[in-house]
């Protein structure tokens, strides 16, 4: 047995020796081959444990598996401390709201899992996994100010690049996984660029070509150019002692008077194929889930309806997920979708919309947050209800790029306007862009009729709201046609639009 003993330890000492390294930020999950350059290496002393700091370094491989999430999460930190005044100001913020705390690490408890597997599956240091208590309080719903979405705060464009589909249906924005993997693409990036992860993470709030110029200019004084000696906004200058101060009471809890919930190194969810459109109350029905927890899963949807052509796997959690695949493949009763989407063909009011999707104006507005006092453009992509008798689900290239677009309602008004010399009806429907066949009608002529110099001619032109609101606080007044040859007055009240012309409609 003794020899077996010293055989086994001899094994494990020559495997240490032979290990490889991968530097942080390396996207590589090939082992690298140069054990045939290294001899094995034996102490010189008695034997001692292993720290986890310097398993971290990924030189030897741990025994031991972590005993909780934030355990594994320790063992991975890889980042160079930051000791600064703006650290210890921040660990006192954080250490001085415990019910903050609390509920920021129990929110994050859904997701921290997948993303540390993300980061070790890369070989980034471990404390990137804390970056959304930085950005947006591991919130998946929140939006900042300057329009950053989800819980790693991407910005329209950003998300764009890194080709998180933003449309009408969904935001991977906010999407778990899709975000997550954007992220981690996003700091390996700039850890690329810069080659200092403090660096990397101030270019990740700041921007990249911010943080290339701050090092420029402090090269071009004979400054250092490390994080703490460039100049920087507030809120990147706080922002890496931020993810320090996190870190710090993540490692020694007890120290700052903190207790952290129980997350067990265990997937809090799995992803489940979705195969046809299918509503997300029936999804959450059948997977046996509240719908707000099916939602905080899923934060990238926007609308009642999973287009299955866009959004191909949901998540769900692990204990549900095979439930809802048992309870989906007994399904029979009815459509999977409730809803369908419809392309308008033109311009159109919300009221003519609604008419043709057979619903109340109102539900369509909600629907698709309609604002009002606007009509829907031509190719717009509107959530309506899908016939009994639909068969076929909502295209991919409509899944991933529908988009609503609106332009602002027409208020016409009734309107008086000189004719000049030689005007007919034509010229005056010409010079006010409207139909020849509507001035005729709304005078009483003939298609063919010619107008006197100075005669009344009665119209009905569109007018913006503010034009409207002064003519109303002004019941006559006149101005000059363009070509100084006609003038028009215009009536305080809005008449009801006659045969052939656009009925009354407020405008924003």
């Amino acid at each position: 047995m003794k020899i077996l003993h010293i055989l086994g330890l001899a094994s494990l000492l020559w495997l240490a020796g032979c290990a490889s390294t991968t530097a942080p930020g390396n996207n590589t999950n090939t082992p690298t081959n140069n054990h045939t350059s290294q001899a094995p290496q034996y102490p010189a002393g008695p034997l001692r444990p292993i720290t986890a700091t310097k398993a971290s370094d990924r030189a030897v491989a741990g025994i031991s598996a972590p005993s909780d999430l934030w355990d594994r999460i320790r063992r991975g930190f890889a980042m160079p401390e930051l000791e600064t005044e703006q650290v210890r100001d921040r660990e006192q913020w954080y250490a001085a709201r415990p019910d903050y705390m609390q509920r920021m690490t129990e929110r994050s408890s859904k997701y921290l899992f997948h993303i540390v597997e993300e980061l070790e599956r890369r070989g980034m240091p471990t404390e990137l996994a804390l970056l959304p208590y930085i950005e947006s309080a591991f919130n998946p719903q929140a939006v900042s100010s300057a329009k950053a979405a989800g819980m790693w705060q991407f910005m329209p464009a950003t998300g764009t690049y890194f080709d998180l589909k933003q449309n009408v249906f969904r935001d991977d924005r906010r999407d778990v996984l899709a975000s997550t993997r954007a992220a981690l693409d996003y700091l390996q990036k700039l850890y690329g660029m810069f080659g200092d992860w403090h660096l990397a993470l101030a270019a990740y709030n700041w921007g990249e070509g911010s943080v290339a110029r701050a090092i420029a200019r402090n090269e071009k004084q004979g400054l250092g150019t490390s994080y703490t000696e460039l100049t920087m906004p507030a809120e990147t200058r706080m922002y890496v002692p931020k993810l320090q101060a996190v870190k710090n009471i993540v490692a020694e809890p007890a120290r700052f008077n903190t207790e952290l919930p129980l997350i067990h190194n265990h997937p809090y969810f799995q992803s489940v194929e979705i195969t046809r459109d299918i509503d997300v109350s029936l999804v959450a029905n059948l997977a046996g889930v509240r719908l707000e927890d099916f939602r905080a899963l899923n934060p990238s949807l926007h609308k009642p309806v999973i287009l299955a052509a866009g959004m191909p796997q949901i998540l769900l959690p692990w204990e549900n997920a095979q439930v809802f695949r048992k309870n989906l493949a007994a399904h029979n009763e009815g459509q999977y979708a409730s809803w369908t989407v419809w392309t308008v063909p033109s311009t159109m009011s919300v009221a003519a919309a609604a008419q043709h999707a057979g619903m109340s104006e109102g539900e369509l507005r909600q629907l698709n947050n309609i604002p009002p006092r606007m009509m829907i453009k031509a190719g717009s992509a509107l959530m309506v209800p899908r016939a009994a008798n639909a068969r076929s689900d909502v295209a991919g290239h409509v899944a991933d790029n529908g988009q609503i677009a609106f332009t602002p309602e027409i208020v016409t008004r009734r309107t008086t306007v000189r004719a000049g010399k030689r005007d007919t009806v034509a010229s005056i429907a010409q010079r006010y862009k409207v139909k020849a066949a509507d001035v005729a009608d709304w005078n009483d002529l003939k298609l063919s009729s010619k107008f006197k110099s100075g005669e009344q001619v009665v119209m009905y032109l569109p007018v913006r709201l503010t034009a409207t609101a002064h003519t109303r606080s002004n019941s006559k007044t006149e101005a000059s046609h363009p070509a100084g040859k006609t003038a028009a007055t215009h009536t305080a009240k809005s008449s009801p639009a006659r045969k052939g012309g656009t009925p009354s409609k407020r405008k924003r």
